[in-house]
Formats: C-alpha cells, structure tokens, sequence
C-alpha cells in the first residue's frame, strides 16, 4: 500500500493500493504513526471482451467514470478490477485506466495481476516484487459495475468534468445540441455576464474543429499511447494551420525507449511538438490554451481553469478529455473531431526495456544512507507557517463566501500553475485564494482575520471593550448581555460555504490558505473527497455539514454564532445549533459534525496538525 500526496497516486495494476492525500496525512507516517479509515466498501469492476482496435484506456476509463460519478457509486469505496478482460490489456493499458479511477472519487483501487505483471516488475529489474492477485473462490461486493470491453467507443468527456461524456460519434452526429447544452452549463460555473463561454462557434462546415492537441502526463504519456499515436500519425503532415499537436512522454526512460525505436521521429515528421517529461499541461504550466480554444488532451481532468485560463483576466480555454489514438486521429485531419474507431489502426511492436542508468547518472537515491552535513539552501519563497489557534469556548464566524456550483473542485478552492513558485511560502500563496472563484475572498478574509488579530490584542492589554471590534450590533442580536466577557472567550474567523467542495486534487493547500487567511470553518451539503475534508480537519478549520432542505439559504457577510464549540468537539456531539445574524434577525440553523475520529477531534481542538504534534507529549 502506498500513501502518496498527489490525487492521482496509483498503482492498482501492479498490484499495490495507492491512495491521494493530503501532505499532512503523509507527515502522521512520516512520524511513524498509522492510517486509520472506516472499513471502505469494495466494488468490483467486473471487465470482459476485448477492446476494439483504436479503443484505448483513457476511452474505458471515461466511460466507467461517466457511469458512476454522477451516481456517487463508488465514493470512497475501493475499486477492485476483476474478470477474463484483463488478461487482453498490457499492463501500460491497466495502468492507463487505473490512474484515472481518481475521478470516479473512489478511495483508491487495484487489480488482479498474473504474468504480464510479472513481466513488467522484470523489465524494471524488481522481480521479488511481483505478487499474485486474485479474488478467493468465494469473493463478497458491496456493489458491481460490468463493463463490456467490446463495446466501449472512442469517448469524449466535455468542459468541464470528466464525467460530461459522450461517444465521439454521437457529439459528432449531434454537435450543436450537445455543444450548446454544455455552454450553457459552463457559463453557469463562469458566473461572470461579461464573458461569454462558447464551443458552438467549434463547428464549421459541419464538423468539429479543436485548436489544440496534447498526449501528456501519468495518463497519457506512457510509452504505448506515444507509440500508438506515432503509428497512426507515420509519415502524415497534421498542418501548420492553427492546430497544434504536443506530447510529452511520462518519463525520460519512455523517452529514451521512443526515440529508440523511432516513434519520436515519426511524430517530429508530422509537424507534432515533442516536449520532455512534465506535469505541466495537467495543472496550467504549459501549453496553455489560446483564448476561447477548444485543447483535446490525454490527461487527467478538465475542471475550470484548470489548464491555465484565467478569466478574471478576460481569458477563457476549455479542455475535453480524450484518448492518444484519439487524439492522432483528429490530428491526421487537421483538428476536425475524429475518432480512432474510424481509421485502420496499424499493428504496433510494444517491445519495452527500461534503461535505468538514466536515473542512476541523474538522481541521488539517499534511501537510508543520508549526508547529514550537506548545506540546505532555504530560497526567498521558503517561509515558516503562521500561528495557528486552538480552538476556543466558543467560534463567531463570518461566512465570506458562497459558492452554490453543485461541485467545487480544489482548483478553484486555490489554482495551480502560477502558485507553484509559492508552495513553500504559506503567506504569499494564501493571495491566490479562490482567486479563480471569489476574487474578493482573501480581503474579507483578511479583514475577519483582523478583527480576531484586534479581539486577541484587547484580551492581551486586559480592556476587553468590545466596542471597539465593531460588533455591537451582532452582539446585541444575540443576546449577548455580557460582551466583554464573551469576545474572552470566542474567537472569530471567517468561512466559506460550497455545496461539495474539495473534488479533484489531494493538495492540502485547498484547505491550509483558508487556515492562514483566519478560516475557522467550511460549511457544505457533503463533501465531494476523503481527503479534502481530511485536510480541513489537519489544518484545524472545522467540516460542518448541513441540511439540504434547510429553509433559508446562507448569503456573505452572515454572521454565525456556534456556542459551546469546543465542549461539543470534546464531548463528540455531532449535532450543533447555531445562531445566524442576517441584516437585522436572528435565526437557528443545525450544522453537523459526524464521524469525527478521536485523533480528528483533539487535532481540530488543537487548533491544527502541527499544534496536535507540538502540544501533545509521545506523538512521535
């Protein structure tokens, strides 16, 4: 079992359990503690038939995750791939569908192997690591899904989710319908009037043209896909028109293997773009689509704003998601939509020997053999963490924002790409927070925060006046008869309400730039992701739940009194009534705090992980 901190870590095929998390769950490992979750429910996938030529893995993948996604099937369960279809698939081809299982929000997943495994852990020089897999005689499912390996279809999952699929041939039968419907869905998750989302202006004469190709990253890049896409693509011109094709293999022994056997220079001879091994089309850090383009991608998702648009700044890209044979195929017509079921698929030698002397000349492996004089060298943007706060008697929190999108994925929560020269820099990254969603989050926050850094210094200096917070008004609604003695005693904070935050990627910086900008809660109808609700617990702010059918809906700038919060948390209580000032009334409202775990509460009661591991003796 492998605990990683990338959403997408996954080694289900080679028989090996990888689970996303957050960094902070890494660090309870790191200090030798365990990982401890519920008994998750267990689905099998039950694969049979044999994929049709030019059917590749990302077009099974996409077709599972659009079959159950929606229907919360398998949230947080384990995926276990079983059936006579997996001896038809090469390992590159499981591991293809295995790293996308993620965006069917499952936990984790894994595979029976058997001698192609065997083969695989060969090649790269670990044959002790192969083990057998197979369900016993007997075998016991909380649920199935069935998938007919014959009759999946080169697929397409549209802006902006994984889960928005089709067959290429029927958005090609039906573009304007589709593409229409999907606009109008999109501009929803805009939610800007002055930009307008468009993919109807896609179609001309009649079909379908895209602007931009990419075959990329842990999905797309592996050395069977290239080598597919080069096949179909062999001594063909894609065009110097506006359509551009990039591909980046997985890794630099892929590379090495494909300009070996020639696939490279197929693909150079086409006019494709062949780039070194990088994440960076994933996340926004390169080949970012020109404005209003339409980028078909072998990758992993396609959330909003994803892959580096910006619209705050007037730029909008959408990305679909599609298979490398696919993706060649639509390159061979200069960008008209094409699916690789439609052309004659050559028959490609897979032979594979991996070169290991190109990590050995280039990476030091300091596995239990540390230099512990080497210097570290600490750059400007390497800064230590604010003080995080234990939790008080009581928590006053100002909801700042309110999200209503049925899902809000991480990278709106806080965008990648740009912010990655300040992932060790807490201050500076805290700025980028839901900059792509609410640009006006981080300066309420930010005024919330100033507020409890003024509440904090008036408990300091002994005047306890809490006239001088601003709060009178609040307080008066809420009964309060004694103020100086309530702001002793609760803190204030700011929070965010979203109707399922946190899907997509495990990065905990989701959750940790709410924490320093003086978030102290999330409220939500459920939470989209294990892990992003593990990291809001790691970085002490609160996962309250709540009532879909409430009667009133929350608005910014509401007021939210929970008394009695750390006696709750404490005590394990799971149902908390609170207390909500909107303009000039008062009303109750239930939030929820289920299934917290004993190590969960004291964490939160600690105020973060970092408090719980300073603050609490033997944790190490």
């Amino acid at each position: 079992m492998i605990l990683g901190s990338d959403s997408h870590t996954r080694y289900g095929a080679l028989g090996t359990m990888g689970v996303g998390e957050g960094g902070p769950e890494l660090v309870k490992q790191l200090l030798s503690n365990t990982y401890d979750i519920a008994r998750p429910e267990v689905v099998a996938v039950y694969l049979e038939g044999t994929p049709a030529p030019g059917v590749g893995p990302q077009d099974v993948a996409l077709a599972v995750i659009g079959a159950v996604f929606k229907k919360g099937f398998v949230k947080n369960k384990i995926l276990e791939f079983v059936g006579p279809g997996i001896r038809s698939l090469s390992v590159d081809y499981r591991n293809g569908i295995d790293v996308m299982t993620t965006e069917t929000t499952c936990l984790s997943s894994i595979w029976c192997t058997d001698e192609k495994v065997q083969e695989y852990y060969t090649i790269h020089g670990r044959p002790q690591d192969y083990a057998p897999l197979a369900p016993g005689k007997t075998a016991y499912y909380d649920g199935a899904v069935r998938v007919d390996l014959g009759r999946i279809e080169s697929m397409i999952a549209l802006p902006f989710h994984p889960s928005n699929v089709y067959t290429i041939k029927e958005l090609n039968a039906n573009g304007e319908d589709i593409l229409r419907q999907t606009e109008i869905e999109c501009q929803k998750q805009i939610d800007n009037p002055n930009l307008r989302f468009s993919l109807t202006d896609k179609i001309i004469n009649g079909k379908i043209k895209v602007e931009q190709g990419i075959i990329a990253g842990c999905s797309g890049g592996t050395f069977e896909n290239i080598c597919e896409a080069a096949a179909i693509l062999d001594h063909q011109f894609i065009g110097n028109d506006a359509f551009t094709l990039s591909v980046y293999p997985a890794s630099q022994p892929i590379y090495y293997e494909l300009m070996k056997n020639g696939a490279a220079a197929k693909l150079l001879e086409t006019g494709a773009i062949i780039k070194t091994a990088f994440c960076g089309p994933c996340f926004g850090a390169g080949d970012v689509p020109a404005n209003n383009a339409l980028s078909i991608r072998h990758t992993t998702r396609n959330f909003p704003n994803r892959e580096g648009s910006k619209p705050g700044n007037g730029q909008l890209a959408s990305v679909a998601l599609m298979d490398a044979r696919s993706i060649a195929a639509t390159a061979l017509h200069g960008g008209v939509l094409t699916p690789a079921t439609e052309l004659d698929i050559p028959e490609v030698p897979k032979d594979y020997s991996f070169n290991r002397t190109i990590y050995e000349k280039r990476v030091y492996n300091g596995y239990k053999k540390p230099v512990t004089d080497a210097e570290l060298k600490f750059g400007p943007n390497i800064a230590d963490w604010p003080e995080m706060i234990p939790l008080t008697e009581n928590l006053l929190l100002k909801l700042v924002t309110v999200i209503k999108d049925p899902v809000t994925t991480t990278d709106e929560l806080i965008p990648s790409g740009e912010t990655s020269s300040y992932r060790s820099n807490p201050l500076k990254l805290a700025e980028f927070t839901l900059s792509r969603k609410d640009p006006q989050y981080v300066g309420k926050a930010k005024a919330v925060q100033t507020m409890e850094n003024r509440r904090r210094e008036l408990i300091r200096k002994e005047e306890g006046d809490a006239g001088k917070l601003g709060l009178d008004p609040v307080l008066k609604l809420l009964g309060q008869t004694d103020p100086q003695g309530f702001i002793r005693k609760t803190s204030l904070g700011s929070a965010i309400f979203a109707c399922k935050p946190g899907d997509g990627s495990a990065r905990e910086q989701a959750a940790s730039c709410q924490r320093v900008l003086g978030g102290c809660a999330n409220m939500a109808y459920e939470y989209a992701t294990k892990r992003y609700r593990s990291n809001l617990i790691n970085w002490g702010i609160l996962p309250f739940t709540m009532d879909s059918s409430e009667e009133f809906n929350l608005e910014p700038d509401t007021y939210i009194l929970i008394p009695g919060i750390r006696k709750a948390v404490e005590s394990g209580r799971e149902e908390i009534e609170a207390k909500i000032v909107a303009g000039n009334e008062m009303k109750t409202l239930k939030l929820y705090l289920k299934n917290l775990t004993k190590d969960e509460r004291e964490i939160i009661l600690c105020g973060s992980l970092i408090n719980y591991y300073a603050m609490t003796k033997n944790r190490v």
